[in-house]
């Protein structure tokens, strides 16, 4: 100790201690800013690869499951087992549904993330698909069971398929959210290292000056340099990060959960329609499900009729206030049009079967034809998958350039610290040759 002391009083001695001092703050900078980067980068990367997808395949889930629900109950109303086209549709749904649980199932990743939904929904398809096989096979001999059995699929689905499509929605977009929130913070530890590394230099470079006389130092100065890139990079990356990663939760994610929710409403809202019809006289409960469900997707009638009361909200009002450019607004302004129609239309429909008119009633809500209640829908359902298509390609640019804009700084965090040592070794060298 007496003779590190020594040392230290000399002025090799100091220039050694300064070396090592400046050699721990710029490897400490670049250790820190590799492991705060590479984190940051990870989440960025699970944004765009892992969790995007996952949370679109989860809504997926859900309106595949819904749509399916309600081209059943639209196939039964047909009669003959349905229209090729409807059983067609049902059947398509069903397989986008099987096939995005399985692809769920393997990428959730680690238990809890879903599992339990996941399996939940794969044991009542099956108990689903057979029940409405069976209310078919019932219909087709004439048999009045047939729509009893389609009532307790369609309550089978309410009531334990969609809340676990929805929990399984939920839990993956907390996912998104949550690899989002680690993506745009801050790497605080790094910059104050960084801070502290430049200043270390400067004052270093300063002294060198006062004792030496001499402008620069070409080690300390590379060094300086190496570092005040690395600094600014990592500044400037995850200001960038921060600002894509904002917007795409502004301009995508909020617009998509929105305009998701109200997709898997007017599903909803038509299957109700459609099993109004197939309780024959009996649909109360559907009917007032029916009538709730446009309140929420489209809020009270507005006093001229044309679209969703802004005051009482609804989904379609909402989505159109998030919406941010042209081609995001459009789809959802036909939305809301189709949706007045959907309901003038439905309430004839309501007054045909009311007056014991139950044919012509079924035949305009499931006809095709520019005036029934089936053309309006599908109206609504064409204009939101246009506007869900839109808004997720929004968000995925918004996320590609906040992954981009962290790719390649842990690798070069690592190359321009080991350059700035390199730097101090050259610079703090140098001075000691002097003195052999």
């Amino acid at each position: 100790m007496a003779r590190l002391r020594a040392a230290a009083v000399t002025e090799p001695g100091r220039l050694r201690i300064i070396g090592a001092v400046l050699t721990l703050l710029v490897l400490a900078f670049g250790t820190v800013t590799v492991c705060q980067t590479a984190g940051r980068a990870a989440a960025a990367d699970a944004v765009v690869d892992r969790g995007r997808p996952l949370s679109t395949d989860a809504a997926s889930i859900y309106r595949s499951l819904a749509d399916a629900d309600t081209t059943a109950a639209g196939a039964f109303l047909t009669g003959d087992g349905g229209s090729p086209a409807l059983r067609e549709r049902y059947e398509r749904d069903i397989r986008t549904a099987s096939r995005l649980l399985t692809e769920a199932a393997a990428n959730t990743g680690a238990p809890g993330h879903g599992r339990a939904e996941i399996t939940e929904l794969n044991e009542q398809l099956t108990v689903y698909t057979g029940l409405v096989e069976t209310a078919r096979a019932n219909d087709r001999q004439g048999l009045p069971l047939g729509g009893a059995y389609l009532r307790h699929a369609s309550e089978r689905m309410r009531e334990h398929m969609l809340p676990a499509a929805d929990a399984l929605h939920r839990s993956e977009t907390a996912r998104l959210g949550g690899d989002r929130h680690r993506a745009r913070a801050w790497p605080v530890p790094a910059l104050l290292t960084g801070v502290a590394a430049l200043a270390a230099l400067g004052w270093a470079q300063r002294r060198h000056h006062l004792r030496t006389n001499r402008v620069f130092s070409p080690g300390l100065l590379a060094a300086t340099a190496a570092t005040a890139t690395l600094l600014v990079w990592l500044a400037a990356g995850h200001w960038l990060a921060r600002s894509a990663l904002d917007e795409s939760d502004r301009h995508g994610a909020r617009s998509l959960q929105v305009l998701n929710a109200a997709w898997t409403t007017a599903l909803q809202a038509r299957g109700d329609e459609n099993l109004t019809l197939v309780a024959r006289g009996g649909g109360t409960a559907y009917e007032k499900s029916y009538r709730a469900g446009m309140r929420t997707l489209a809020g009270s009638r507005s006093s001229g009729g044309a679209g969703p009361d802004r005051q009482n909200g609804g989904q379609l009002a909402r989505a159109l206030e998030l919406a941010d450019d042209e081609a995001g607004r459009a789809p959802v302004e036909r939305a809301v049009r189709a949706a007045a129609a959907w309901r003038e239309r439905h309430a004839a429909a309501r007054e045909l079967e009311n007056g014991g008119r139950y044919e012509a009633a079924v035949g305009l809500v499931i006809r095709p034809g520019e005036d029934t209640a089936r053309s309006a829908f599908d109206e609504v359902d064409t204009a939101l998958a246009e506007a869900v298509r839109h808004e997720q390609r929004e968000f995925g640019r918004a996320a590609e350039r906040g992954r981009d804009a962290l790719a390649g700084l842990p690798a070069g965090a690592g190359a321009l610290s080991v350059l700035a040592v390199a730097g101090v070794a050259a610079g703090i060298g140098r001075r000691l040759s002097e003195y052999r």
